[in-house]
């Protein structure tokens, strides 16, 4: 074997130790506040909360794989609902706060840069476990969240993030076409969610 092979082989055998000897798990918990809203419809934002636990898979000393599982209440709130009255062809309007609750495993890309700043994005499949509507078009939720966190030396973190949804969540043609009511939507409706908290990583 020539020398350039066992430099090269040397090399990548010692470039594997060395990225073993970095990866690490410890495991976390993170809640906060929740202010969710439907799009496509007139309604105000629903304020709630979340809570769940993650795991940090750090493969870097800047870079990290963040499993999570996180139940988060979402929604929106004061949607206009038109109706008739019973028996009459009165036209009126009340206002209803909608909830949607979701159990979301989600996985997150964490880049640190500096002391203890880091940008957080990933994919979510979030899956619906309880609501207050008389029909849904989808009973699970595929959406991206992006995010920004700032850790300090303790292992507590400040965190905000915006939670992107992609699957239509109510049937619009349900609630547009039913004789005696109806809410003002569009054709389609999905979830966004932003996020406000703390997080805490145990094993620092």
């Amino acid at each position: 074997m020539s020398q350039k092979k066992i430099v090269f082989l040397l090399f990548v055998f010692f470039t594997i130790l060395q990225t073993q000897a970095q990866v690490s798990f410890k495991p976390g918990l993170r809640g906060g506040l929740s202010l969710s809203s439907i799009s496509e419809m007139h309604g105000d934002y629903k304020p709630d909360f979340y809570v769940g636990g993650f795991g940090e898979i750090n493969l870097t000393k800047r870079y990290a794989l963040q499993p999570e599982i996180t139940y988060t209440r979402q929604g929106s709130n004061d949607v206009a609902r038109n109706y008739f009255e019973a028996g009459t062809s009165i036209e009126k309007e009340e206002r209803l706060d909608l909830k949607l609750d979701y159990l979301s495993l989600s996985l997150l890309n964490k880049f640190t840069f500096g002391p203890g700043i880091q940008i957080q994005f990933g994919p979510s499949l979030d899956v619906l476990v309880e609501d207050n509507l008389a029909i849904t078009k989808n009973r699970n939720d595929i959406s991206f969240i992006s995010g920004v966190a700032y850790r300090f030396p303790s292992g507590l973190t400040i965190e905000a993030r915006f939670k992107k949804g992609f699957l239509d969540v109510l049937d619009s043609s349900y609630y547009s076409n039913n004789s005696n009511n109806y809410y003002w939507l569009g054709e389609y409706n999905v979830n966004n969610s932003f996020q406000f908290g703390v997080s805490y990583i145990f094993g620092k």
